[in-house]
Order: structure tokens, then C-alpha cells, then sequence
């Protein structure tokens, strides 16, 4: 990287904003989806939506961390938000479910490529100490993308309508672009690599496999598969020169209960961002905006915490760190689990998902800044991308095995079709369907959405049983900067 030739500061306000777009993407899509629902149908598909979206962009990082170290930052960066953009317009102009779960998976493509090779510049333009800080301001562009994604969703599909939340990336997104393409500067040095293709093909393959076989009926077959294509894979990573995801590493007590824990956590974090605007749009009646709503605070607390727990973790250490989080969370999520049903009370909703939040903030922070700590400089990029990857696969899980089974209770409500489902989602909240079927899919739904929310606080509570056995001291090797 040409420090001396690249506009730092632009260039970090270009990262910033290609962050802000592969972020916000995750979340902004939960108060639209009853709309998409009612005109697309594909109730059934509904978790897909979110998790082809995460499983592209989670097995692709590594990857395009693998091409940027080829071929340089600059051109994988700009392919990604390329690709992404493209994505965008596609899913805009989606006429079907499956459509739009496939353009979506496109759209997870080129976001694969934004935050590993954002966070790979940041660490080419700035030493440790600089560093610190403006990651800091990264991680606030997350929590407010996690915060204006419901609200904007909410907004947008009120006055324009759903596909519009896809259509606003255009103007964004080439401005990055066009930020990256001239103001960022590198001097590429070519190494020989090589990629780690073989361990990609069988990652993706058993990731979807299991995703596919989480989400029951015939996915049961797909078991077989995802078992022989993760059981390769680490047997391929074991020889590779330069594996996506080293094995050894997972023998590392703080980085397998981080892995554990985030899995968990991501399960349930992912199933309250998705679910929650469910339960008010198809329970309470709310509005998009007011789904939105419910859950923002959420993404509020985040970054509260995530700033104070930063400032204590040299006087407290990571673990009273994690395990505060963690019990915060698993506190809010039983104390949802008792109070959504019809009739609740939304502002108290509003209260625990903030707390939610803040847990998040607590127990993340100290488990990735705890897993950096824990290995050589050049081992830290893979650590980082094992623990994300862990809670991104947890979303997925989460997503897929509970909207299964929203689909399959709606699906089953006294012979109900698959467009009067539909119809108790869109924005006349059921308006055009008879007494007798409201009713039957209103309790339907009230019925899964509570044993959804009961799952969730099982898994928080489980995810706050493995914090627990984070090591109390870690291997702390010497620092070394890899600039």
C-alpha cells in the first residue's frame, strides 16, 4: 500500500461506506420481508432470503482475502462492491422468491469481499496504535447500520415499496467506487499463493448442506452430505499450504469457546432480528416502521456497550467481560420469551432488546479482542475471520431451523393455502381473508412464533454456559506488527 500517494482520510471514509452498505443489508430486509411475502409468496422460503445473503458472504471472505493478497486490495474491493451492486438491482427486479434468494446469494458475493479487504487496508495505511482507534469507528458504522437498517426498511417500504431497499445501494455504492478507484493507491507486491480452492468448494458444500438438512422434510437427506463434505474439509485443511481455516487453531481453548459461544449467540441475535418484526406485524398488527422500531434499540446497545467494555478491558480483563454479556443476554431473551404473545406490550419489547444489545456489545467485544490477543500477528486475520464466520453461520442456523418451522405450523393451520399465509403478513394484516381462517393462522402463528422465542432463550442461556469456560489468563505472544 502507498501511503505516501493514497488520501487517507477519504479513503477511510470510502471503507466506511462500503461497510455501512454490506452491513446494513443484513437487517434492512427484516421489515420488508411480510411485504415480499404477500406479493412473491414462497412463505416456506422466507429464512432463505436472509441466509443466502450470510452464507454467500461468510464461505467467500476468506477467499477474497486469499485474491487481495494476489492481486491486490484495490481490485478485489472493487469487483466486490461491483458485484454487490449488481446483486441489488437484480433483487429490485426480482418476480419470484427463488429469484430473489439467488440474487440476494449475489449480493452476499460482493459483500464477502467488503469488510475482510476493508479491515486489510485499514491495516496497511495505519500502525497498531492508529489502528485501535479507527476500527473503533468501524464498529460504530456497524451498530448504526444495524440501527438505520429496520427504520429505512420500514420507511422505505411504506413510501415506495420493498423493492426500493435495494434500489437506494446505486447511489451509495458508486460513490464508493468512485472514492476507491481514486483515492486509494497501492503498490501491489506479487507472493505466491496458493488458494486454498479445494477446502472453499467443500466448505460451501457442507455449510449448505447443513443448512439444507437444519431445515427438515427432505433436507433430512441432505445430512449425509454436509457430514462427508466437513469431514473432507478439515482433512484438506490439514495438508493445505495455506488453509481457509487452520485446524490447529480450534485447539486453542479461547478460540474453540469463542467459536462455540458465537455460533450460539449468532443464533440467537439473527432470530430476534428476523422474528420480533414478525411477531408485530403479523400478531400485533404494527406497521413496518413500527417492527423497525422494536428492534432498533438492539443495535442501539451494541455499540454502547462495545465502547465501555473497550475502555474496561485493560482494568477487568476479557472474561467478567463475557460472562456479564453473556447473562445480560440470556436474562433478555427469557424475559422475551415471556413476554411476546398477543397483546404485549411493545414498549416493554423495545426495553429487552436494548438490553439484548448491550449484553451483545459486552460478551463480543471481549471474546474478539480475546481471540486477537490469543495468537501471533500473523495467525490474527484468520482468528478474526473463524470467530465471525462462527456467528454468521449461527444466524444462519437460527434463521433456518425457526423459520422452518413458522412455515410449517402456518402451513398446517387447517388446511390454510399458502396465499392466505401471505395475506395475515402483507399490509392489510388479513384483512381480505375470512373470520374462520384468520383465526386458525392467527393462532398458528402466535402458537410458533412462542416456541420460536422459547428456542431462542434456550440458546442464550446455553451460549451464557459456554462464556463461562473462557480461560481466565491467555497466551499473550509478543506483539509484532504485520505492516
Amino acid at each position: 500500500m502507498s501511503a505516501s500517494r493514497t488520501h487517507r482520510p477519504l479513503t477511510v471514509v470510502a471503507l466506511m461506506l462500503s461497510l455501512f452498505l454490506a452491513a446494513v443489508e443484513t437487517t434492512v430486509v427484516t421489515t420488508a420481508m411480510p411485504s415480499v411475502v404477500a406479493e412473491l409468496h414462497g412463505l416456506e422460503l422466507y429464512g432463505w432470503v436472509f441466509t443466502s445473503y450470510l452464507l454467500a458472504a461468510t464461505v467467500t471472505a476468506p477467499i477474497h482475502g486469499k485474491l487481495a493478497d494476489l492481486y491486490g486490495r484495490k481490485p478485489v474491493l472493487l469487483v466486490g462492491l461491483a458485484l454487490f451492486l449488481v446483486g441489488s438491482v437484480l433483487a429490485g427486479q426480482a418476480t419470484g422468491m427463488v429469484a430473489l434468494i439467488a440474487f440476494r446469494a449475489l449480493q452476499g458475493v460482493g459483500a464477502g469481499a467488503i469488510q475482510p479487504v476493508a479491515m486489510t487496508v485499514i491495516g496497511d495505511l495505519f500502525d497498531l496504535a492508529e489502528r485501535a482507534r479507527v476500527q473503533g469507528a468501524f464498529g460504530a458504522v456497524w451498530g448504526v447500520a444495524g440501527l438505520v437498517g429496520p427504520l429505512a426498511g420500514g420507511v422505505i417500504v411504506r413510501s415506495l415499496g420493498w423493492r426500493w431497499i435495494f434500489y437506494v445501494n446505486l447511489p451509495f455504492g458508486l460513490a464508493a467506487m468512485l472514492l476507491v478507484a481514486t483515492v486509494l493507491h497501492e503498490k501491489v507486491e506479487r507472493k505466491a499463493h496458493r488458494l486454498d480452492w479445494a477446502g472453499a468448494l467443500l466448505l460451501t458444500l457442507g455449510i449448505g448442506a447443513v443448512l439444507l438438512a437444519a431445515r427438515g422434510g427432505r433436507g433430512v437427506l441432505a445430512w449425509p452430505v454436509a457430514l462427508l463434505a466437513l469431514a473432507a474439509f478439515v482433512r484438506v485443511e490439514r495438508g493445505a499450504a495455506e488453509p481457509i481455516l487452520p485446524v490447529e487453531l480450534f485447539q486453542r481453548r479461547s478460540i474453540a469457546v469463542a467459536s462455540v459461544a458465537g455460533t450460539l449467540v449468532g443464533a440467537s441475535m439473527m432470530s430476534l432480528v428476523t422474528f420480533v418484526p414478525l411477531f408485530v406485524q403479523g400478531l400485533a398488527g404494527g406497521t413496518p416502521t413500527e417492527a423497525g422500531a422494536t428492534i432498533a434499540p438492539m443495535v442501539i446497545g451494541w455499540p454502547i456497550a462495545s465502547a465501555i467494555a473497550g475502555a474496561a478491558l485493560p482494568r477487568v480483563g476479557f472474561r467478567p467481560l463475557i460472562r456479564v454479556g453473556f447473562a445480560i443476554t440470556a436474562v433478555a431473551a427469557v424475559a422475551l420469551a415471556l413476554t411476546l404473545h398477543p397483546g404485549a406490550d411493545l414498549a416493554r419489547v423495545r426495553w429487552l432488546t436494548g438490553a439484548f444489545g448491550l449484553g451483545l456489545g459486552f460478551a463480543n467485544t471481549a471474546l474478539l479482542i480475546g481471540v486477537q490477543t490469543s495468537v501471533e500477528w500473523h495467525q490474527r486475520g484468520v482468528a478474526t475471520a473463524s470467530t465471525l464466520f462462527a456467528r454468521s453461520v449461527g444466524g444462519m442456523l437460527g434463521v433456518g431451523v425457526f423459520g422452518q418451522a413458522i412455515a410449517g405450523a402456518l402451513g398446517g393451520a387447517g388446511g390454510a393455502s399458502a396465499e392466505a399465509a401471505s395475506a395475515l403478513l402483507g399490509p392489510d394484516h388479513g384483512a381480505s381473508l375470512s373470520r374462520e381462517v384468520f383465526a386458525s393462522l392467527g393462532a398458528a402463528l402466535g402458537g410458533a412464533l412462542g416456541h420460536v422465542f422459547v428456542g431462542v432463550a434456550v440458546v442464550a442461556v446455553v451460549a451464557f454456559a459456554v462464556g463461562l469456560l473462557f480461560p481466565q489468563n491467555l497466551h499473550q505472544p509478543s506483539a509484532r506488527s504485520g505492516a
